[in-house]
Formats: structure tokens, sequence, C-alpha cells
């Protein structure tokens, strides 16, 4: 469980070396923030609240959560209500899990020009998406997709790329009839790259020569960047389809609430470097392992920090949220299947908790017999003088 504790953390990690860290390098604002929220979360610093047994009167500090969504401790209980919200929403088909990856001669650009960059690899993924699938040599029809942003690799190294989750089929253009994809084809995938790369290099030369983006030091303009772009052909990666939308909603759950690294990865940290494991693509286990100093962990990590107010989760076509109601109760009827009910929404954290991990965490770890409850508020400056 990932808002567990951990023998290392990377708050300890920002407490060890944060301050050399700072001192060489300058933080934006918001890295600051995620940076700061980090170190203190669930301590002193963000106050907290009394809890006594109701039963043997055995009483304890609670401290406050960060709540940001860079904290490896603060994304599980929201992980589990997404999950179990997205269920009732899907359309109850097989899914294709695709990945739309930029290549390397566009990270400096990307990192230069983060928010706005990021829009436009959504948009570009999403219009290549729908244009290939509109295709009547293909599916013919339309199709829709949950996509979630992730800017990092196994390594921590800047790697931007989108998940997306699409049923397999889509609604026919009158709306009459859902149209099933084969069992283990959605779209073919070169087609789909292709697209991809061309809508995607538009959409960043005309956002450039409006001056929405700004281009790195040593590229004097788009075209010697364009040159790159296609010498090579780009990827799209397909999965093969899952078989239940409870399947496919816990897979895609993984990601959405992720962060770059979680602390159950990290190994040792010992005389300022960091070991943590690593994903064998192969195998799929994390048996491998890597070292880094701890100013280039920190650096790597703190690249990862998403602009303020970035939605990094996004829905779009027959899923997209302003037209969603109407169409996905319209697949449900169509493909003629029940729809899951959410169970955890508008549930309090502990009690989330409670649903999906079976242990009481108001139960007393003294007596357990009776019920922690929460007294009185505690203010950072109470904790710290008493």
């Amino acid at each position: 469980m990932e808002n567990k504790k951990h023998e290392i953390e990377i708050a300890g990690i920002f407490r060890k070396y944060g301050n050399e860290y700072s001192d060489i390098h300058n933080l934006h604002p918001v890295q600051t923030k995620a940076f700061n929220d980090i170190i203190n979360c669930r301590s002193a610093e963000l106050g907290g609240h009394i809890k006594k047994c109701d039963h043997c009167g055995h009483t304890k500090h609670a401290y406050n959560s960060c709540r940001n969504r860079h904290c490896p401790k603060c994304q599980y209980i929201k992980q589990v209500q997404w999950v179990d919200k997205l269920k009732a929403k899907l359309p109850p088909t097989r899914h294709f899990h695709l990945v739309f990856t930029i290549p390397q001669s566009l990270h400096k650009l990307f990192y230069l020009n983060q928010a706005q960059a990021y829009k436009l690899l959504f948009k570009a993924s999403a219009m290549a998406l729908k244009t290939c699938a509109a295709n009547p040599k293909f599916l013919g029809a339309q199709t829709g997709a949950v996509a979630v942003l992730h800017t990092w690799g196994q390594t921590l190294n800047y790697h931007p790329h989108i998940h997306m989750i699409v049923p397999a089929g889509g609604l026919s253009e009158d709306d009459m009839e859902w149209v099933h994809s084969g069992r283990t084809f959605f779209l073919p995938v070169k087609v789909l790259s292709a697209l991809f790369r061309g809508i995607l290099c538009s959409l960043l030369e005309k956002a450039i020569s409006n001056n929405a983006l700004k281009l790195p030091k040593d590229c004097s303009n788009f075209n010697q960047l364009k040159v790159q772009l296609y010498k090579n052909p780009w990827n799209v990666y397909a999965k093969k389809p899952f078989g239940s939308v409870g399947k496919v909603v816990e897979y895609l759950g993984k990601y959405t609430h992720r962060v770059a690294i979680s602390n159950h990865r990290i190994m040792s940290c010992n005389d300022g470097r960091i070991t943590f494991r690593c994903k064998d693509h192969k195998t799929g286990m994390f048996t491998k392992q890597i070292t880094l100093d701890a100013n280039e962990f920190i650096r790597r990590f703190m690249q990862h920090i998403l602009p303020c107010g970035f939605y990094k989760i996004r829905y779009f076509g027959i899923m997209a949220l302003c037209t969603g109601q109407d169409k996905n109760s319209l697949c449900f009827d169509l493909i003629g299947k029940e729809s899951f009910l959410p169970v955890l929404e508008g549930l309090p954290a502990f009690d989330v908790f409670k649903e999906v991990s079976g242990k009481d965490p108001y139960c007393c770890p003294v007596c357990k017999k009776g019920k922690m409850r929460s007294m009185s508020l505690l203010l950072p400056e109470q904790i710290k003088s008493g």
C-alpha cells in the first residue's frame, strides 16, 4: 500500500539533502511548494489532532497530510475512489491500452513550455485516435478515451507520454448501434503513429508561429527541429485488450495517481547516494537497480512537478464529460450490459480505507476494543511547544 510508512522515504531524502540541492538549483514556486509539502507531510509542521480511545483512554497525536498530488503518501485514497467512480462510467466492453510517446528531440521544447506543450500532447493524441477510428476502413465509429499524462521513465528521466484506455469499439455515426472492433485488433498502430506525428508537429508549428511556445536556445527555428522529427517513424504502443471493466480500471488506477517514484522502490540512502529499483520491461518485474547522487535524484524528481492547476487526467470523445452523460448511457443501452455502482463515492478517507483494506482505522491499537475519537485540534506551534 503506497501510503504506509517505509524505512526510506522521499521526504527523508529531501530533509537530508534538500539544503544542499537548493544551494545549487533555483526552484520554481510550484516546485518549492511540492518540495516543502512532501517534507512536512504527516509531521508537526502541518498540525494535527489528538485521538483518544473511548474504552481504555489511550491517546495519540495524528498529524495532517499535505494532500499534494506529487506526494507519494497522499495518493492512495484518491486513487481507489477514482477507480471506483470510473467503473460506473466505462462502457461495459473490452478495452485497449495505448501509449503515445514523443521523441527525445522534443524534450527540451516540452520542458521549456510544459503547460502548453502537455495540452497539445493531449490534443494531438485525441485527434489522432478520433480521426483513425472514424475511418470506415478501420472502425468507422465514434470513439473516446480516458487519458493520463506521465512525464517520467523508470530511471526518473524526463519522458512525457500519454496513457490511454480506449473501449474496443465505438458508436456508429448515427448513434444507432455499437460497432465492435476485432478481438485482438483495434486500429493500425502505424497509421495511428503517423497521424499522431503529423498532428502534433502541425500544432507545435502553429503555436510557435503565434509565440505561444518558446524554442530552446539551441534551436533557431521549428523547421530545423521538424527535420529531426521526421527522420524516424514514431511508435504508438498498443497493448492487448482487457477482458473486463474491473480489470481495466484497476490497471489504469495504477497510472492515474502515481508519482514519479514511490517510497517502496527506494532501497538505500547512504553517503549521498540513492539506490532504487527499476522494472525490467522484458519480465515486468522490479529486478533492476540504479544508483544516483542525491542531488541528481532530487533534480530528476523535481522535473516531474506539474504546472499549477494542470489536469493530468482527461476524457475525450464519447468519454468526454461535456457529452459523457448522453453518450455514456447510450453505450450501455446499445451494448446491453449493466453498469457498476460506485460504493466509495462521498465516503470519508477513513471509511474508504476500512472498505478497501478490511482494517478498522478507528480501532484502538492498545485495547483492541474501543474506538479512537478525535478530541481536539493541534496547531503546529502547540505541537512544537508541547
